[in-house]
């Protein structure tokens, strides 16, 4: 992020922040969603915060606030008459029931993103120990880590060559809050691999279907493992029986 906003800056650019998965995170002791212009968070029901669906941005910006309310309120503006519409918008406005409850949410995020952020960090000193498991580097610019998803690279071969979709659903089985992930990277959804869309921005020389990311597309396929973010919701017992199911259904693979 400061090498985006630094360019962001030399060019006269706005940086909208996606912040979807990061609520109560902090990167270098800044709140995620805070340090570009717009910072934007998913309610969806997998999420930290969650109002079922849903979202909101943020900003501390007057004129993009501006813009912000009238796109999110049909068009109209702060302060205008009910009725009248000065720019094309949508209804993106919360119900008082889901701000209800994200208002309720909002007074234990920082107890639990606390909580999510110590959970995250002894798993992985557990989790290490144990040969074809490897828990994804946290950066040190992650001071404080939401851990929506707390994920570790599988390797099949220290497991007998048990398939990684396999593997998931026994530790899902053990009970185990877990699951194997996207599928496939991005570029290979349908919508680019046709690319039914219209974009003035891309050019129509843009061939996804040449597309290759090798790392990305094996860590879909047969390395990444998840396990969701409510699970870090529980204390250091729950992390170490997460640890003995994995070890548990390796033993009975090798």
């Amino acid at each position: 992020m400061d090498a985006i906003m630094a360019i962001a800056q030399r060019h006269n650019l706005k940086v909208i922040e996606d912040a979807a998965h990061g609520h109560g995170a902090e990167y270098r002791g800044k709140k995620l969603g805070t340090i570009g212009h717009v910072g934007s968070f998913s309610f969806q029901s997998s999420k930290n915060l969650t109002s079922g669906e849903g979202g909101i941005v943020i900003t501390n910006d007057d004129e993009l606030y501006t813009t912000m309310h009238s796109l999110r309120n049909v068009g109209r503006i702060e302060g205008g008459q009910w009725y009248d519409h000065y720019n094309p918008g949508c209804n993106y406005r919360i119900t008082q029931m889901q701000a209800v409850l994200l208002s309720e949410q909002l007074k234990r995020l920082e107890e639990q993103t606390q909580r999510r952020n110590n959970n995250g960090l002894y798993l992985s000193n557990l989790l290490k120990s144990i040969e074809g498991i490897t828990p994804l580097v946290r950066p040190a610019e992650a001071t404080l880590h939401g851990y929506h998803i707390y994920i570790f690279k599988y390797d099949a071969s220290k497991f007998g060559g048990l398939p990684k979709n396999e593997f998931a659903a026994m530790l899902a089985a053990e009970g185990v809050p877990s699951f194997r992930g996207y599928p496939h990277p991005l570029y290979k959804q349908p919508l680019f691999q046709s690319k039914t869309f219209m974009c003035y921005a891309i050019p129509d020389t843009v061939d996804y279907s040449q597309t290759r990311c090798p790392a990305a597309e094996q860590a879909c396929s047969t390395e990444a493992v998840w396990i969701l973010q409510h699970a870090m919701l529980g204390d250091r017992e729950d992390m170490e029986a997460f640890a003995r199911a994995i070890r548990k259904i390796q033993e009975a693979h090798i």
